[in-house]
């Protein structure tokens, strides 16, 4: 959904959060992190053993490609572990899903060593980042109460008389 202002329509609720908010939190930075310190140990296997470079009997870049998918996998979940009450979490998991190779291209992820090209990852990050913003949160619809059902029709509220002790006038 557009935000307001950008599309959005007559019908569109202001959400929480305006345009430079949401890409900030777009940005699935706790998976990135943990994303850098093993690219990190990656590219380093990568520079001292060379592109047939081994891990465990496996190749570095198999085991660079399988720490993309972690990421990607693990973004969500980690959204949904941090969401709290009103969040509109579910859109936050989809949109920082999607951030997550973007990113990691851009970070010169091992796994894409042999497409990964500097001008091209700026400027999919970038594009990526502004169109992110866009992409708001649907508003919440005030919940419907549940109308208790009783079993026998209930009288309507009368005036209630006050007991006063009679006075010595």
């Amino acid at each position: 959904m557009l935000g307001p202002g950008l599309g959005g329509g007559e019908g569109a609720v202001s959400p929480g959060d305006n345009y430079l908010e949401r890409i900030a939190k777009y940005v699935p930075g706790e998976v990135l992190a943990f994303f850098i310190f093993i690219n990190v140990i990656l590219e380093q296997a990568v520079k001292t053993g060379g592109k047939t470079a081994m891990m465990a009997g496996v190749p570095v870049t198999t085991v660079a490609q399988g720490a993309l998918v972690v990421g990607l996998i693990l973004t969500p979940f980690f959204i949904w572990y941090l969401r709290e009450e009103g969040d509109a979490w579910l859109t936050n998991a989809f949109v920082s899903t999607l951030a997550f190779p973007f990113w990691a291209y851009a970070l010169g992820a091992v796994g894409f060593d042999d497409h990964w090209d500097g001008n091209l990852a700026a400027i999919l990050l970038a594009t990526f980042t502004v169109v992110s913003g866009l992409i708001a949160p649907r508003a919440r619809r005030p919940k419907k109460r549940k109308e208790k059902k009783a079993s026998a029709p209930s009288r309507p509220d009368r005036p209630h008389l006050d007991l006063v002790e009679p006075t010595s006038a």
